[in-house]
């Protein structure tokens, strides 16, 4: 056995029981405390600058078909329609997403957050 033999132990809720066990309202409220306390410590933060970069494919060409492009140009890319887009901030892989249609204006959807692999 160990040394606390049962001391220090949380109760487990009975998951057989009928009827739910009421909401900690204290605990939510101390939820909702830490996350405005995280939000206020991040403020710091929120007004430097970053570029967002949304890729939705990428061609290789040369410098002279380069030049022939003009307006109604349809470019050929790595992606298919409906793949997901990569999202870079500071020339960072952070995510990838979906386009979306927002009030006639183009818009991007996160769906996955790429960890960093840190060294």
């Amino acid at each position: 056995m160990s040394e606390n033999d049962g001391q220090d132990q949380v109760p487990l809720p009975d998951l057989n029981a009928i009827e739910a066990p009421p909401l900690d309202q204290a605990a939510y409220a101390d939820d909702e405390e830490r996350s405005a306390r995280i939000a206020s410590d991040l403020e710091a933060v929120f007004d430097v600058p970053v570029q967002v970069s949304a890729v939705l494919g990428r061609s290789k060409m040369d410098v002279s078909d380069l030049l022939k492009l003009g307006p109604g140009t349809v470019l050929e890319l790595d992606r298919r329609v409906g793949e997901a887009i990569d999202i870079y901030v500071n020339n960072r892989l952070v995510a990838r997403g979906e386009v979306v249609l927002v009030e006639d204006k183009l818009g991007v959807t996160m769906t996955e957050i790429i960890k960093a692999e840190r060294a």
